[in-house]
């Protein structure tokens, strides 16, 4: 089954990248390239494309508000070499999300992904962060704290400690950061690979673990405990670095 695509960017070398992209793979087609978000709502309100390529950062109306304004969307991928659109993207759900410069393996992914999605027998699903190849991954999360989201780079988070309705992130120098969520609803949010549940109130960052006890970690100076539930998985995990 062939897929019909439109392309969204103010950029003339992007346009020319993916449209070179899509013409390598027989079962897309393109409907159009796009230098503006107004000429794409034009566009959109005669033509029905499968897929949508879509750049975030453009003059007039930005990507994000073009989507947000669109009644009947098709499959999104989202196209910037800015990585911070990434939870928006998620909130917006996205079909994919693609880091400029977009290697031909990457856009194959997302298109493939996209693939899936629009064939009969199959539902159609958002974005999930843990679908990405690792390369384009955002290499950070966003928590609340107050009304504004901070940003928190994965590799800076030593351990996050579970406080009730609260969960601090503890990141060097002896920073942390404390917002209202869940411990269980930031696990899920954290790459497994690179995170672990040792304890009902701790994960922990394995690549800043510096020893490992039968019944504790060592983190520099910092002890936290291993509890027994917890105990097998985490070894496992261990052994699977």
């Amino acid at each position: 089954m062939n897929y019909t695509c439109l392309i969204v960017d103010d950029e003339p070398l992007a346009r020319k990248l993916l449209s070179e992209y899509l013409s390598k793979v027989p079962w897309l087609q393109l409907q159009g390239a796009c230098s503006s978000p107004m000429e794409a709502l034009d566009v959109l309100r005669r033509q029905a494309p499968d897929i949508l390529f879509l750049d975030v950062q453009m003059p007039e109306l930005t990507g994000i508000s073009l989507l947000k304004v669109l009644q009947k969307k098709p499959y999104v991928i989202l196209t910037t070499a800015y990585s911070e659109y990434a939870l928006e993207g998620y909130e917006l759900d996205v079909m994919d999300y693609l880091l400029k410069p977009i290697t031909f393996e990457r856009f194959l992914k997302a298109v493939e992904k996209a693939a899936e999605r629009l064939s009969p027998a199959l539902p159609a699903a958002p974005l999930e962060a843990e679908s990405l190849p690792t390369e384009n991954t955002p290499d950070f999360v966003f928590v609340k704290d107050g009304t504004a989201l901070v940003k928190v780079r994965l590799g800076d988070i030593l351990y996050v400690e579970g406080l009730k309705d609260y969960v601090a992130l503890h990141l060097p120098g002896g920073k942390r950061i404390v917002t209202l969520q869940r411990l269980k609803v930031l696990e899920e949010q954290l790459p497994a690979e690179r995170f672990a549940r040792i304890h009902n109130s701790y994960i922990v960052g394995l690549e800043w673990l510096d020893v490992v006890h039968k019944d504790h970690v060592e983190i520099g100076k910092i002890k936290l405990p291993v509890s027994d539930s917890y105990q097998k998985s985490f070894r496992e995990k261990l052994k699977g670095i």
